[in-house]
């Protein structure tokens, strides 16, 4: 009950807010990690549960506001990230370098094989998942983490178990090994996959353009419907965005014809999910 209370008078305060001088949306993730910590300690000073009262307040935050539900859910993208890179910190700073111990060919072997497997056991799983080759490859070889195999090994570890101190070492020398891997050859795999690419498209508009075309020509920021309109009926590729606020676009359900909904506040992770073309012209309106 406290959770649903905090939740609900935190949201109205809110609004209100919103309607006299306006909240920017930074603030409004701190607002709803601060509405959590709220009905926490409204719980725990009665002797409740402060985790149930805080998940009881989300669920108040997510039927009463759903845009203050999207600001909390990207601040807590950004609060993950981070924990997960102080977590790879302190590994790489003490713990994972056991995995130099005692290191012979057997232990080599073994790490090539694991690597390895990781592999091939990926890519046919991603064949059918609509990819391009070149970003199956990607995922194949660079996608998986060693992170969760090393958060995975200190459970027998830390439950006393004989010889979990070795598998510890092995796994963290497989981390290790992959991290020089893996980290250095995918810098050298996506420059060469850059360099493969403009030379097919350096090729690509010699045979198609006029000589006399300018091939630096710059994309106007604004474009009109007229002018909108006349690359349509010249049959070039055209897509049409909508990326109005959130807010906006569930209030007015007119939308432009054969417009694609990209959500503003994550546009690039929108257009890779809807693979938007990457040749087409994107004309985008939020008004």
């Amino acid at each position: 009950m406290l959770g649903a209370a905090v939740g609900w008078t935190g949201i109205a305060a809110l609004s209100r807010v919103r309607e006299r001088i306006g909240v920017r949306r930074d603030y409004e993730s701190l607002y709803a990690l601060g509405l959590a910590f709220g009905a926490y300690a409204a719980a725990e000073a009665v002797g409740g549960s402060g985790f149930v009262a805080a998940f009881v307040a989300g669920l108040m935050v997510a039927l009463q506001d759903t845009e203050l539900c999207d600001c909390f859910l990207e601040y807590g993208e950004a609060t993950a990230e981070m924990l997960l890179l102080l977590t790879f910190v302190a590994l790489g700073t003490s713990l994972i370098w056991l995995g130099f111990v005692g290191v012979d060919w057997r232990l080599i072997v073994f790490a090539c094989i694991a690597l390895g497997t990781r592999t091939v056991v990926l890519y046919p799983l991603l064949a059918g998942a609509g990819m391009e080759k070149h970003d199956q490859r990607l995922v194949a070889v660079f996608g998986a983490r060693g992170l969760s195999s090393l958060l995975l090994v200190l459970l027998p570890v830390f439950a006393g178990l004989a010889g979990s101190e070795r598998l510890f070492a092995i796994t963290s020398f497989v981390v290790v090994l992959s991290v020089v891997l893996h980290g250095g050859g995918m810098g050298l795999f996506v420059r060469r996959h850059r360099v493969v690419r403009a030379a097919a498209r350096v090729s690509t508009e010699s045979a198609t353009l006029p000589v006399a075309a300018p091939m630096n020509e710059e994309v106007p920021d604004r474009i009109t419907i007229a002018e909108t309109q006349a690359m349509q009926e010249r049959g070039e590729p055209v897509v049409i965005v909508d990326a109005r606020a959130n807010r906006n676009y569930e209030v007015d359900t007119v939308t432009a014809a054969g417009a694609v909904r990209v959500n503003p506040d994550d546009p690039v992770r929108d257009a890779t999910a809807r693979r938007l073309s990457q040749r087409a012209t994107l004309v985008v309106y939020c008004a």
